[in-house]
């Protein structure tokens, strides 16, 4: 993973607020269909073929 490098003449301010209940399960709630559906597409190792020496 690369540095970003700020650029000299732009300031960068970050004001954190916290997040309301809407927010939070509204995140939650993407976090855990991202979840399934990860977990869904995951590939299985069944029918995998290796061959065996003799």
């Amino acid at each position: 993973m690369k540095l970003i490098r700020e650029p000299l003449d732009i300031d960068f301010f970050v004001d954190p607020r916290p997040l309301s209940a809407k927010e939070k399960k509204m995140i939650s709630d993407f976090i855990k269909a991202d979840k399934e559906k990860r977990k869904s597409n995951k590939p299985t190792k069944k029918g995998k073929f290796s061959p065996h020496r003799v």
